[in-house]
């Protein structure tokens, strides 16, 4: 029964792998082959490769010193954070959470059953994750050092109790998330800033790691000092390793007995956060006067909950709300040291800073694309709104609308920083200003007429329409080609005109775009959008 309990859990963890939910059915065996290969390739080659490079950087220059602690300490740490990021999600929703928890409460197994092949299933994604990190650092350990017994022993003992606090955080930390989970309400906003936040670590560890790998390795003594005397239990950590008995022997009962303890509370607790449900709130019913809105008004409120209700759809089409406003902070933070190369190697072309920033504004602005697969979005429910008695343009203007309104304030915000560090003349001011706004009303119309001309109401699954359409690509590449058409144009050309009178054209001929948009939109893509 526990060997077919772990098969069902490793079969649900990758359902996408044995089965095509677009086709509805089981994938050949090669397909199958095919995607396992792809994911041991981005496992083992990507990610790996990335921790194989940290380790060779690392290992001599600590084994040199004499503190291969301190190389286990920090790949040990690496290994246990991503160990438990990987896992943890995976525990709230597998562990606690799961969909078939009531139908396996209903049959006559034992619920140490079911949590224990749970549990297996938990230890063995994080022990998968945390191997991305500690095996290269084992191996190049064991290329650099002279192999006996307890060079061979001491990273195995740490890989062993490295795995096992991965489980036990993770069951703990997915005991968190799931009690939380059963109170929150506005869940899609949480997942856009959990998500934002680990790509901001990640790309600052990625900018800093090397300037941090140099700085290690020329203080080492200094920061081994440090954390002997402040961190003392990271050494003792890092001491495993080295194989040090008592360290290892005090890790491994400690291990031992925060599992145990872990199996005891949860083997007690699990019916009960397995069966709860989140709380119902009750409300007494008074009577009041609903206050009556435009069809417009509705139709935009009904576009933005679409929106703020899908993850997805918030971090791949609205990004550019993020990128516009944390440039505008960037430059009014470190704007006059960023711009001043930038100033010196443009020099020789009239007014061409002003003009570059504002492509690259163009650029960010193109990176918001939420009317693109707006109408695909709709999928099969979209003969709801064809039968409301609204036409297909007011529809339609209410797609266009949420683009407009969500990229318009942070590029106004973006570009009033971007002035207040310039200091430019009214007339370059202005149409600095003005240009990324327009582009922003040419990008909205565009990516609406793409989402008309090439549309998907079949998917299965939102990420489709979202993230790998083709209109979704050429929304994006026309946005970041206009931001160099323009940057580019200008270098050639735009310098014998001077910033003004270029943007001015630049800013017609973007009008006229639009307009021939706008009209084909009005007309031929009301009717299109009648008719699907």
């Amino acid at each position: 029964m526990l060997k077919t309990l772990i098969k069902k859990q490793f079969t649900e963890l990758f359902r996408t792998y044995f089965y095509d939910q677009k086709k509805n059915k089981a994938r050949s065996k090669l397909s199958v082959i095919a995607w396992f290969v792809f994911f041991i390739t981005i496992m083992c080659g990507v990610l790996g490769g990335m921790f194989v490079s940290l380790s060779v950087s690392l290992c001599r220059g600590l084994m040199a010193a004499d503190m291969s602690w301190m190389y286990f300490a920090v790949l040990g740490l690496l290994a246990l954070c991503l160990g438990l990021f990987g896992s943890v999600f995976n525990t709230y929703s597998g562990l606690y959470l799961a969909k078939d928890n009531d139908l396996l409460l209903s049959m006559p197994i034992p619920i140490r059953l079911i949590m224990a092949s749970r549990i297996v299933s938990v230890y063995l994604l994080g022990l998968m994750y945390c191997s991305v990190v500690f095996l290269p650092a084992m191996i190049v350990y064991w290329i650099n050092a002279q192999l006996s017994f307890a060079t061979v022993a001491g990273p195995l003992v740490m890989y062993a109790v490295i795995s096992v606090f991965v489980l036990i955080l993770s069951c703990s930390l997915g005991w968190v998330v799931a009690k939380i989970s059963l109170k929150l309400k506005n869940r899609s906003f949480i997942t856009v800033f959990v998500s934002l936040l680990f790509i901001g670590v990640y790309y600052f560890f990625y900018f800093k790691a090397q300037t941090m790998i140099q700085n290690l390795l020329a203080n080492a003594s200094e920061y081994g000092e440090k954390i002997r005397g402040s961190a003392y239990i990271v050494y003792l950590f890092g001491r495993i390793g080295e194989a040090d008995p008592a360290v290892s022997a005090g890790f491994v009962a400690a291990a031992a007995l925060l599992f145990l303890l872990i199996w005891r509370l949860l083997t007690r607790g699990f019916v009960d956060v397995a069966t709860a449900a989140a709380p119902v709130t009750k409300t007494r019913y008074k009577e009041e006067y609903i206050k009556r809105t435009s069809v417009s008004a509705a139709l935009l409120r009904k576009e933005f909950g679409r929106f703020t209700a899908s993850p997805n759809y918030m971090l791949n089409c609205g990004m550019g709300i993020l990128s516009l406003t944390a440039a505008g902070i960037v430059l009014l933070v470190k704007g006059q040291a960023l711009l001043a190369p930038v100033q010196g190697l443009l020099a020789e072309f009239n007014g061409a800073l002003p003009v570059m920033l504002c492509a690259v504004s163009c650029m960010l602005v193109s990176m918001n694309d939420m009317a693109t697969p707006s109408v695909s979005l709709e999928g099969k429910s979209i003969w709801i709104a064809q039968l409301l008695p609204v036409t297909a343009w007011q529809v339609l203007k209410a797609k266009l609308n949420v683009q407009l309104i969500l990229t318009a304030v942070p590029t106004v915000f973006c570009n009033a920083c971007a002035l207040i560090v310039l200091r430019i003349p009214v007339a370059e001011s202005l149409m600095y200003m003005l240009t990324p706004l327009v582009y922003a009303l040419f990008s909205a119309l565009l990516g609406l007429t793409l989402g008309l001309k090439m549309p998907n109401l079949s998917w299965t699954n939102e990420t489709v329409p979202i993230k790998q359409a083709g209109n979704i690509l050429i929304a994006l590449f026309s946005g970041w080609g206009y931001a160099l058409l323009v940057g580019g144009a200008y270098l050639i050309l735009g310098a014998l005109l001077g910033p003004v009178p270029y943007l001015i054209l630049v800013c017609a001929m973007t009008v006229a775009a639009s307009f021939f948009l706008f009209r084909w939109l009005k007309t031929k893509g009301s009717e299109i959008y009648a008719s699907l």
